[in-house]
């Protein structure tokens, strides 16, 4: 897909080596981080550096690469033991977007049933295996946006939360695919971007990048999100999600669930936007997906300044569920899932 802008490069694989755009950095500065060993990986995905699930797939994938660079000397076995070692590191990381285990589990699969008895043979195989995910993922961001600009038609008011835009990915994103995609078809529409307290993804991340592609956009606090509903301005919801469960539930940045709780109210349509790779038919439901915790100073200070009493106390999960009957449909490369999803899941994503 063409585009007249240029996409982030979110994570890049130059030369045998690996960079970062370091997103916590945005949208004041754009600055490109090279990646060392696996720890510093480790590091950049637990401190949000890179994003977003398909994203944080891509870089452990990439991860693993950096971190057995230096075990090309052992023995084929040996290499494995520390391949599998390295994998389970990388994982703990961030444990909510499916994405990141899936990504790593695929890389040691490849490896182990390989057959190969040369750990640089192997070595190869795992840079080929991570180009193979990464260029995959351009042409499912395609996908997802080819079926999902169909819903956004000629001066309709869209809303979205958080980032699953190209930084959350290696191409168009997921939620912004369809935006991107209608926008190069030449139909006029209205965005609003979710500020997406507490680390502000929607007003650094996804505001900035529409905004470079010549998208209509207009930044809002997630608390008028409703009263923007109520009068009438937005037709549509579309957001990413870290984890689809096997019966339609997703897992996505706090506060879309209160997002689909005024949707549903105001009679606004709700649509997940994701790869295939974040179906987790492994978890039964929503309430079974590990909800990432994270640092009390996320929510304690705004940018550089402290803006709660001292010694208070804090709940600050990164994420929450939002059931499935909320959601209107999940889109994907492979087409437009709606309920029952249980089936549909199944019936699309079961191999």
């Amino acid at each position: 897909m063409r585009h007249s802008f240029k996409l982030p490069g979110t994570v890049e694989w130059k030369n045998g080596e690996l960079y970062f755009l370091d997103q916590t950095m945005l949208p004041l500065e754009t600055v490109s981080e090279k990646q060392e060993t696996a720890e510093q990986v480790w590091d950049s995905i637990k401190r949000l550096k890179v994003r977003g699930a398909p994203a944080i797939g891509i870089a452990g994938a990439y991860g693993l690469v950096v971190g057995m660079r230096n075990k090309q000397v052992l023995p084929a076995s040996l290499f494995i033991e520390e391949l599998y070692k390295c994998a389970e590191y990388l994982n703990s990381s961030r444990p909510t977007a499916v994405n990141l285990s899936w990504a790593l589990n695929r890389m040691v699969n490849k490896a182990k049933v390989s057959g190969l008895a040369d750990s640089a043979a192997l070595y190869d195989l795992l840079v080929q295996e991570a180009e193979s995910i990464h260029a995959e993922d351009r042409a499912i961001c395609d996908g997802i946006g080819k079926y999902g600009a169909e819903l956004i038609r000629e001066g309709c008011g869209v809303l979205t939360h958080c980032n699953a835009g190209a930084l959350a990915t290696s191409g168009i994103g997921t939620a912004t695919a369809p935006l991107y995609t209608a926008h190069l078809q030449g139909r006029r529409f209205r965005v609003f971007s979710d500020e997406t307290r507490p680390l502000l993804q929607g007003s650094r991340l996804t505001s900035w990048e529409l905004q470079r592609a010549g998208i209509d956009v207009t930044l809002i606090c997630d608390n008028m999100a409703a009263s923007i509903m109520a009068k009438g301005e937005i037709d549509l919801v579309i957001v990413g999600t870290d984890r689809v469960a096997a019966n339609g539930d997703v897992a996505n940045k706090i506060g879309t669930l209160g997002v689909a709780v005024a949707a549903k109210h105001f009679g606004i349509p709700f649509y997940v936007a994701c790869p295939s790779s974040t179906v987790d038919l492994d978890t039964a439901l929503g309430g079974d997906i590990e909800i990432e915790e994270r640092d009390a100073e996320e929510v304690t200070s705004f940018g550089a300044k402290r803006t709660a009493p001292d010694g208070i106390k804090v709940c600050n999960p990164a994420f929450d569920v939002t059931p499935n009957e909320l959601v209107t449909g999940i889109i994907t490369e492979k087409g437009i899932i709606k309920a029952p999803y249980k089936e549909a899941l199944i019936n699309m994503f079961r191999k």
